[in-house]
């Protein structure tokens, strides 16, 4: 198992490594979301996800929940096929988290969400 890394670039641009599954998703990960307080703009980058499955796209949803709250506005950039295959069954990926320009503060503008 890959253990689970939230790493923060620079303000607001943060990237996950490690699997996004059951086994590497705790009660703990759901409550590491200190890192979106005081932020306006989030990007999240999943390009060194390896595994994923349902629960990953559970955490995403947990992520826009939370960026809800606090108002902020969030994009995810590099989504894995796998995780991308499993919003996509679920109607998710025809939200604006999966689409549109990347929050300023990205250091690269993501124009296609799937790198």
């Amino acid at each position: 198992m890959a253990k689970l890394s939230l790493i923060e670039q620079s303000p607001g641009y943060f990237s996950v490594e490690g699997n996004l599954t059951f086994a590497s998703i705790d009660k703990e990960t759901l409550k590491s979301f200190k890192f979106l307080k005081g932020i306006d703009t989030i990007c999240i980058d999943l390009a060194k996800v390896g595994r994923t499955d349902s629960a990953g796209l559970a955490l995403m949803i947990e992520w826009i929940r939370q960026s809800r709250m606090i108002r902020a506005q969030l994009r995810f950039k590099n989504i894995p096929d796998q995780l991308l295959a499993l919003a996509t069954l679920s109607g998710f990926d025809k939200t604006e988290y999966y689409s549109g320009d990347a929050p300023s503060t990205a250091p690269n503008t993501i124009s296609n969400i799937h790198g």
